[in-house]
């Protein structure tokens, strides 16, 4: 039976950004932004193997923390884009990650699946610029899939 496994990396040390680095056009009012990134594990067996193997290879323990489970990382957001490569997209970052589990003699787990998203919070200081300004300038379709997800 297979179990899925949310794990979002944040920076210890880092700080909400100025929104309008993301878009080709200036915002109508201030936002800022905060990425994170977002791991989905598809595994079979040891939850705990796999959330070690998370904690292991994927947070640099001095500038990074996880937090597992579906529920959002940050709070305060106007809203969220989560985006990654469509399947079939090369993905050099999960490609390795996959390499390097297969090299593991014993990791514990079956990783049946890998899904990395990239997760931008949206926040607004005053009325929020619609989400789809977002998703225009950053998402491309041809190998993007992506998520707007409500405050």
């Amino acid at each position: 039976m297979s179990v899925f496994i949310d794990a979002e990396v944040t920076g210890r040390y880092d700080h909400a950004g100025d929104a309008n680095a993301l878009v080709y056009s200036p915002l109508p009012t201030p936002h800022t932004y905060h990425a994170t990134r977002r791991y989905t594990l598809e595994i079979e067996g040891s939850e705990q193997a796999a959330r070690d193997f998370v904690q292991k290879t994927l947070v640099e323990e001095v500038s990074q923390q996880v937090h597992f489970g579906a529920s959002p990382a940050l709070s305060g957001h106007s809203f969220i884009l989560d985006y990654g490569f469509k399947p079939g997209a090369l993905d050099l970052e999960r490609e390795t990650i996959l390499a390097y589990y297969r090299s593991l003699p014993d990791p514990g787990f079956l990783l049946k699946k890998l899904t990395i998203t990239q997760r931008l919070y949206v926040f607004a200081e005053g009325e929020a610029a619609p989400p789809e300004k977002f998703v225009r300038d950053i998402v491309n379709p041809a190998i993007h899939r992506h998520q707007v997800i409500a405050a």
